[in-house]
């Protein structure tokens, strides 16, 4: 049996689909099937990509032994999900700005096929969130997110009554835009920006992040892996609210929803190329100033 790539793109950069039909080039050279989703290769529409097989979206990385991203966060979001329902890692090549989750950049894509085909990566694997929403205490959606849950408000005018339950127990009622619920590997993204701190990806957490809450005690909170964070819509709201799962999947809530979150049993696997600490990747994607530290160590930071 042939050896399998599952390749996404983002579909509107000119650029990603050049680097693309490249990749394909080079893969299919090296004796590797390259396959990408149907409707992507029909809405892109280019001849440099019918080198690749193409396949039905629910069933993408069937049979492929490695999910390659060529984008952004985003499109490396879209990767995780068609990657999950067969468990196949995820290697993102960055075409965006920071790109958190990508293992490698565009300057070094030559460098990345040959490590594909070599098969020469380890996979590291993410905590990520099971989310149930229930109504009437019927449960009506189950999804998942690798970044982060976010309850916000429906409306721009008013603000969200939101009640917080630790394992069980009620913790505090916010009145609020929302809140995040995130793992370590959200804690750069929108977790970050709404004040959250920033967790190591190997540390095992969940993360709470009020927004905008109207309350004494509205500090990030960082909780147990093993525990279950559940937030209720009071019934007095005059508004209804809505669930975003990494910005990607969407759920209504209603008036008395109540969404339960909790570590997800199957966790989300991306392949790595090389073991340099999360400390160089903070360092390079915040651009953080280091200068003047004299460490013994101070290379590795720059690479």
């Amino acid at each position: 049996m042939s050896r399998r790539i599952l390749l996404v793109v983002h579909p509107r950069r000119a650029d990603a689909v050049q680097i693309a039909a490249a990749v394909i080039d080079r893969l299919t050279g090296a004796g590797l099937e390259v396959a990408m989703v149907r409707d992507d290769v029909d809405h892109i529409d280019d001849s440099r990509l019918r080198g690749a097989v193409e396949v039905a979206e629910e069933c993408a990385a069937q049979g492929c032994e490695l999910v390659c991203v060529l984008g952004g966060d985003g499109t490396i979001l879209r990767g995780t999900e068609l990657a999950r329902a067969s468990d196949v890692p995820v290697l993102g090549v960055n075409l965006g700005h920071v790109g958190f989750l990508a293992e490698a950049e565009r300057d070094h894509l030559e460098h990345v096929v040959e490590r594909i085909v070599a098969r020469d990566y380890t996979v590291e694997e993410r905590l990520a969130l099971q989310v149930d929403v229930f109504v009437d205490g019927e449960q009506v959606a189950s999804t998942w997110a690798l970044n982060e849950a976010t309850i916000e408000k429906a409306s721009r005018e008013r603000m969200i009554e939101l009640t917080l339950e630790i394992d069980d127990r009620p913790l505090s009622t916010w009145g609020c835009d929302g809140v995040i619920l995130a793992t370590p590997t959200g804690s750069t993204a929108y977790a970050f920006s709404a004040g959250g701190p920033v967790v190591w990806p190997t540390v095992e957490a969940i993360l709470v992040v009020p927004l905008s809450a109207h309350a004494l005690f509205a500090r990030p909170m960082v909780l147990s892996p093993d525990s279950t964070a559940a937030v209720e819509l009071l019934e007095a709201n005059q508004g209804t609210g809505v669930l975003w799962c990494d910005g990607r999947r969407m759920v209504e809530l209603p008036r008395g929803a109540r969404v339960e979150a909790r570590r997800a049993d199957q966790p989300v696997r991306l392949a790595r190329l090389t073991s340099a600490p999360f400390t160089s990747r903070l360092v390079a994607k915040f651009d953080l100033s280091i200068v003047g530290w004299r460490g013994a160590a101070r290379d590795r930071l720059r690479g």
